[in-house]
């Protein structure tokens, strides 16, 4: 942890404030907004999560910057990253969640273009995940306990984007934003529990308060019957733009990629152009243009 730099390696919050000067415009500007976000309020209300604004104001969350959501070297050192993290956060803090902040694309995209690059990155971390599926945990995304697993753990992503105009809770200024929170954190506030059905309910009111708008429809629990953890992911706003079923179709099947392609440091194959152009994974980036 800690390693030189700003982008593809993991921060704790002292060392990416120590490097804010250094780093790109954009990085800045991402980290900046967030913690505004988090600690700031919004019409006299505080951000809804109070686990959201406890972690980042007590320096407990950790940090990656991403270069592009299509670029395959950028994407495996996230997968990297995305390792280290969960080797570390056990050690680091009660609940040490992972915040990933994406370079923004040039000029304004709407929001199927956010839709599609979150489910870009999570597809290309399934395919070159080191570890097997969970035994535990059901491959249909249509199911109430699905959901996205990578290095053996299932986790919850929290994105947010620039196209919300309303949902400000979920609202990122500058590019897409990925929290992953392992299943492991949220022990003893699950919603079959006391305290998670407490703390559901305060997050649920401070919402509405904050956001304006009545708690998203497709807010749910995992493992609740009817509800269905992909679609929290990202919430949609517009139906013709999002997805009507889940863009990820996870297989136990392993590896699903090249060995070589599994190894730590598999991403400075990719470095150049040159070599991106000659041994991209055509099947996992086709379709896509660069950011």
């Amino acid at each position: 942890m800690n390693e030189p730099g700003t982008e593809g390696v993991l921060l704790d919050q002292a060392t990416l404030r120590g490097r804010l000067d250094d780093a790109p415009p954009w990085l800045r500007e991402h980290y900046r907004t967030f913690r505004e976000s988090m600690l700031g309020e919004r019409d006299g209300s505080p951000f809804p999560c109070y686990f959201g604004i406890e972690v980042e104001r007590e320096g407990d969350l950790l940090y990656a910057a991403c270069e592009s959501t299509t670029d395959p070297a950028a994407l495996l050192r996230l997968r990297d990253v995305l390792v280290e993290y969960l080797e570390t956060y056990p050690g680091h803090a009660d609940r040490a969640p992972l915040a990933v902040f994406f370079r923004p694309p040039d000029g304004e995209r709407g929001e199927a273009h956010y839709h599609e690059r979150l489910w870009h990155v999570l597809e290309f971390l399934h395919v070159h995940d080191p570890e097997p599926w969970p035994d535990d945990i059901p491959t249909d995304p249509d199911t109430p306990r699905w959901e996205f697993c990578f290095g053996g753990e299932p986790l919850f992503p929290t994105s947010r984007a620039p196209f919300y105009e309303e949902r400000k809770s979920r609202y990122s200024p500058v590019g897409l934003e990925i929290t992953f929170q392992p299943r492991a954190v949220f022990e003893g506030i699950t919603a079959d529990t006391e305290a998670g059905e407490r703390a559901r309910e305060t997050i649920r009111d401070r919402m509405s308060d904050y956001d304006g708008v009545c708690p998203h429809a497709d807010l749910g629990d995992w493992g609740v019957e009817g509800d269905r953890e992909w679609t929290q992911y990202l919430f949609r706003e517009d139906d013709d733009a999002s997805p009507d079923a889940c863009p990820l179709s996870p297989a136990r099947d392993h590896p699903r990629a090249p060995a070589d392609l599994l190894e730590p440091g598999a991403w400075r194959r990719f470095a150049d152009d040159d070599a991106s152009a000659a041994d991209g994974d055509a099947a996992v980036t086709s379709g896509l243009g660069d950011d």
